[in-house]
């Protein structure tokens, strides 16, 4: 569990660093920006990588189950969030289209859709730490972006590329379910 924990410290810390812009501008300052997005970059990508370690080992323990979700009424739910959260995250890489102006930062509605999707069907004390903290960060970094005035993506009407980020989404999140089990271990169905 201490690896998860100390995965969950390094990749959310980094991400919590950039909203203190006065602190974020004195390490660019003294680092410059090349420097500073290679420390970020390495610290997040460390903080993944033991993130994944650190579950793995606390599922191969043996889960500490909290409470048992009702999975029949919630993975309905959780499957719908979890469509919209690829939604979300196509639509942060796509070119301009009407869905990432209205999610306005479709990155952070993808993490949020997908922890509280996955919170919502697993009552384990690994799950919640690992989905409850990003979803938590996730809540804050939003917070933090709109205290700094960001508006996110600008508006623009809806276009083909609409479509294209609901085909695309659609078809990684069809994947992900078929290679769930494969992949992570669990089945997704």
């Amino acid at each position: 569990m201490s690896t998860l924990l100390l995965g969950l410290a390094l990749f959310i810390g980094v991400h919590i660093f950039t909203t203190l812009r006065g602190t974020r501008t004195a390490v660019i300052g003294r680092l410059g920006e090349g420097g500073y997005k290679g420390l970020y970059s390495l610290i997040a990508a460390i903080g993944l990588i033991l993130i994944a370690i650190g579950f793995g080992q606390y599922r191969g323990a043996g889960y500490i189950q909290i409470w048992n979700p009702p999975f029949r009424a919630f993975h309905p739910i959780a499957a719908a969030l979890l469509w919209f959260a690829f939604v979300a995250l196509v639509a942060t890489y796509a070119p301009p289209s009407r869905i990432k102006s209205l999610l306005r930062h479709p990155m952070l509605v993808a993490v949020k859709a997908w922890a509280l999707s996955h919170l919502l069907v697993n009552g384990d004390l690994g799950s919640m730490l690992l989905f409850g903290s990003l979803l938590a960060w996730a809540v804050y970094d939003r917070i933090a972006v709109k205290r700094r005035g960001d508006v996110g993506a600008p508006r623009v009407a809806w276009s083909k590329n609409d479509l294209l980020v609901v085909v695309i989404a659609t078809v990684a999140y069809a994947a992900m379910i078929w290679l769930h089990e494969s992949l992570i271990g669990v089945t997704a169905a």
